[in-house]
């Protein structure tokens, strides 16, 4: 049930968004417009559709409150494809300044279900909200089905006053329709001609548009620049008049706006050079008629085997040539991903009711990033640690400024591998079988390798290499996480215990690196530093003896700056340090945590610790009754076999 705070912060943002977007109708002739709309805000008046999906871009990053650094038209919706997004965005910033790409098709390359579409469903209803601001606001001629910048009934002998006068140039020509108007019915008094506000809208076929493709023997290309509407004819008496055309096109109904091009590459060759042309020459042709102006956006997506079969056609390389390709890969982020499944999720009535257990759609994620990495050529880079650089964490060995590199190794990473659906497809499966509304992380797996074994796709070969995935995602990440959660679960005094040991730890390191002895609190004898103790604890991560100098002065260093920053230095204040401590209680608490858990028919004393352990679980770490008693079984089953 939503919180009051939350029904209120709502309430707030939907006002807030009516305040933003109220909608300003306005209406006259082609006069009132000059003096009304054009001479306050000139350059606002002659914006062609890359600068303005510029200024929407920015108005929705101006108006961004999360502080995250993303689009919020993207934020709440995309994860882990920054930089495609990005690449997006510079394509638009270089478009609106006047630049070469302008005149390109934009193309985005990537996976099935990697987000694509969803990218482009966003831009379109971003170009529909921003039309309903006063910085958005758009201006057409009435009635024209091209919504056609009223500027462009300004005749051509004038337009060098005009820029003398207003300071921006006016770009465009009358489609045939609106002159065929201005002569019929205004007598070419073009002072005359009604302007109105438009607002973009895909469902009103007003400058948003989506063209999907037909089987390429029946696609016509009418469904892009319209035909001879014969109803019509009969009525104006000439095919050639423009008004009996039928401009119900693709095409005219994205002018001014956006037109989303669905498996472009699908389409036929007749196609794709209209649509080039379009976006290279900024018009079409059609039979009867002069050239005609259209402006808007292109933004295409494909598959890759589409455009890998693409590619081996000689004759495509004029076409590709007059392409911008933004690949657009999976995420290689499992925590973006597991993000990805909580929104697909969300949307389903089947997952309304059901349990997660705080690792499920992690775990999940992890076999999915798994499946999309390639080996690295360095030795000492196995897949697990290449997951956890790429999530960033600290990995040893390996700096931040590595990633960069390692990332470069494999250019075409992510475009293969797990697709989001599957995952969620294979979860949809294990919740509809199951009947305790409950799905733990281990179910995951085992939902997991039967989507794999069924599936009629895959050869024997690959179906290996994913199951291996899992078993890597339970081994080297489930298995800790879970042993952890279990772990500060049993021990409620972990906080005050782990911050001791963390003392300890320093005061022995400090010793270490001086060269001294350690005075005894208790008996005040000196002793020599605790070099078990120490080995003990970095030994959890990993820390090599070769390598123990190094960790350790990283310790004292950062311990340093929090004391000179007047900051208390704790286990918050260092990753690794704090990792090795939880593992170190652990494993000195391991016989305990068999005791608790493992008790067939534990007494009361026992019963009432298990029923403690699993209550936390519950209250503090996100576990449901069925997944913290699986949980706790499959920690024992763990340490039964350390």
């Amino acid at each position: 049930m939503a919180s009051n705070n939350g029904h209120d912060a709502f309430i707030q943002s939907l006002e807030s968004f009516t305040d933003q977007h109220r909608s300003r109708q306005w209406e006259g002739t082609f006069a009132d417009y000059l003096e009304q709309i054009v001479q306050p805000k000139p350059t606002l008046a002659t914006r062609n559709s890359h600068q303005y999906t510029w200024d929407m871009l920015r108005w929705m990053q101006a108006n961004e409150e999360s502080g995250e650094g993303k689009l919020k038209l993207f934020s709440r919706e995309l994860y882990g494809i920054d930089p495609a997004l990005q690449r997006i965005v510079d394509y638009f910033k270089a478009a609106a300044a006047g630049s070469e790409v302008g005149r390109r098709l934009l193309l985005l390359l990537g996976p099935p279900s990697g987000g694509k579409s969803s990218l482009v469903i966003l831009m379109k209803r971003g170009m529909e909200e921003y039309s309903h601001t006063d910085d958005g606001a758009l201006y057409g001629l009435k009635g024209s089905p091209l919504h056609e910048n009223p500027l462009c009934l300004v005749p051509h002998t004038l337009r060098a006053e005009f820029r003398d006068t207003y300071g921006v140039d006016i770009q465009g020509e009358l489609s045939p329709y609106a002159q065929s108007i201005l002569e019929q019915e205004y007598e070419g008094d073009f002072m005359r001609y009604p302007v109105e506000r438009i607002f973009l809208s895909e469902s009103k076929r007003m400058g948003v548009g989506t063209y999907a493709p037909h089987d390429p023997t029946t696609a016509d290309i009418a469904d892009l620049i319209g035909s001879v509407d014969l109803a019509k004819v009969s009525e104006f008496g000439d095919e050639g008049d423009p008004r009996a055309w039928s401009w119900s096109g693709a095409v005219y109904s994205a002018s001014r706006g956006l037109l989303e091009m669905i498996e472009i590459l699908k389409v036929k060759r007749e196609f794709l050079y209209l649509l080039l042309t379009l976006t290279q020459e900024k018009n079409v042709k059609v039979s009867r008629f002069p050239l005609i102006h259209v402006d808007e956006t292109i933004i295409a997506h494909t598959n890759l085997a589409e455009f890998r079969k693409f590619l081996q056609e000689k004759e495509n390389e004029a076409l590709l040539d007059r392409m911008v390709i933004v690949q657009v890969p999976y995420t290689m982020n499992y925590r973006e991903e597991s993000k990805i499944y909580r929104k697909l999720i969300a949307q389903a009535p089947t997952f309304r009711n059901v349990h997660l257990d705080p690792h499920a759609l992690r775990l999940a994620a992890l076999f999915a990033v798994l499946s999309r990495l390639k080996p690295s050529e360095r030795e000492d880079l196995d897949l697990s640690k290449k997951v956890r650089l790429y999530a960033g964490d600290d990995v040893e060995g390996f700096s931040r400024n590595e990633l960069e590199k390692i990332r470069n190794e494999y250019p075409d990473e992510g475009l293969s591998g797990v697709s989001p659906r599957f995952v969620v497809n294979a979860l949809s499966n294990a919740i509809s079988r199951s009947e305790a509304e409950s799905l733990t992380s281990m179910e995951v797996l085992v939902t997991l390798k039967d989507s794999i074994e069924s599936d009629a796709r895959m050869d024997a070969k690959q179906k290996r290499e994913w199951v291996d995935f899992l078993v890597t995602a339970r081994k080297d990440f489930y298995n800790h996480w879970v042993k952890e959660d279990v772990h500060k679960a049993l021990f409620v005094s972990f906080q005050e215990e782990s911050e001791s040991l963390l003392e300890k730890y320093l005061d022995e390191v400090e010793a270490a690196l001086d060269k001294r002895e350690v005075k005894d609190p208790i008996t005040n004898e000196t002793r020599d530093p605790d070099e078990r103790f120490l080995r003990a604890v970095e030994e959890k991560i990993n820390v090599s003896d070769a390598g123990k100098q190094t960790f350790r002065q990283e310790v004292v260093r950062k311990a340093m700056v929090a004391y000179k920053n007047g900051e208390k230095f704790t286990l918050d204040s260092h990753a690794r340090l704090k990792e090795a401590m939880e593992k170190y209680l652990f494993e000195e608490r391991r016989d305990v945590l068999r005791l608790v858990s493992s008790i067939s028919r534990p007494d009361d004393e026992a019963q009432e610790k298990i029923a403690a352990v699993e209550e936390r679980l519950i209250k503090e770490y996100g576990y449901d009754k069925h997944s913290a008693r699986e949980a706790l079984n499959y920690v024992t089953t763990l340490l039964s076999q350390e």
